[in-house]
């Protein structure tokens, strides 16, 4: 029996966000440029995005460049900003074919203007779509996010369009980056790594975490359906105990 016909219908996560780590490593294990790690990284990004839709997963967040990524040797940030263009361009028949709708979040402004006028035009040609969201974080961090919220309210609350009373939950919710996304149900980091690297910190705040060995580049369609197969085996409590839960099911 293949991993896909495994998968239970009735517990699928409904966001699933993806740190893609491991391309540089996969890379020097080949003795190669880090770059090319990179552009061998699309077709795992090709083939995730399309076993998630296949599945019914609602969104897909995907890691795509953080803010602490312009760290980087310039020829390697070059590139990945080149890759992304190319990418965009080239991925447009699959979200179309797959009626998935493109968004990203993160400080857009600061991306060089060619790769930000593609990823606004394939965002506008994929707006009616309604399978399922992929959003990429670019130039995404976090911290940043939740800054940039408690900003956003504190000068509602100047402005005396807000009271401090008010807020609560929802409110920081709206004012983050994935307001109209769901929660996120879980999250899968490839490489081995178990770090969360100043990604969506609010919105896992109850996510299932998920660590493989397996490098970015190597990562494909059965390695995902390993994914929620475990993610379908997990016994979700927000803070309630199980016997709470199964009497709940009943």
């Amino acid at each position: 029996m293949d991993l896909k016909s495994q998968i239970d219908q009735n517990c699928i996560p409904k966001h699933v966000a993806v740190i893609m780590d491991g391309n540089g490593r996969w890379a020097s294990k080949q003795g190669l440029k880090r770059v090319l790690g990179h552009q061998k990284g699309v077709e795992s990004v090709r083939q995730t995005v399309e076993a998630a839709a296949e599945i019914g997963v609602k969104a897909l967040t995907l890691y795509a460049f953080s803010t602490e990524n312009w760290k980087r040797p310039q020829y390697e940030v070059d590139t990945l900003m080149t890759l992304l263009v190319k990418s965009l361009k080239n991925e447009l028949e699959t979200l179309q074919k797959n009626n998935i709708r493109l968004q990203a979040i993160g400080r857009l402004e600061q991306l060089p203007k060619k790769a930000r006028k593609q990823l606004l035009e394939v965002i506008d040609q994929t707006k009616d779509n309604d399978h399922m969201i992929l959003t990429l974080a670019l130039n995404y961090g976090a911290k940043e996010e939740i800054v940039n919220a408690v900003k956003c309210i504190s000068k509602k609350i100047v402005n005396n369009e807000l009271k401090a009373e008010e807020i609560d939950e929802k409110v920081i919710n709206n004012h983050l980056y994935t307001f109209t996304l769901p929660v996120v149900d879980f999250l899968i980091r490839t490489s081995g790594e178990k770090r969360i690297s100043n990604f969506l910190l609010w919105q896992i705040a109850y996510a299932e975490l998920y660590f493989t060995d397996v490098l970015w580049p190597d990562f494909r369609k059965k390695d995902f359906y390993e994914a929620i197969l475990n993610y379908q085996s997990r016994e979700r409590r927000f803070g309630k105990t199980s016997e709470q839960i199964e009497s709940s099911s009943k």
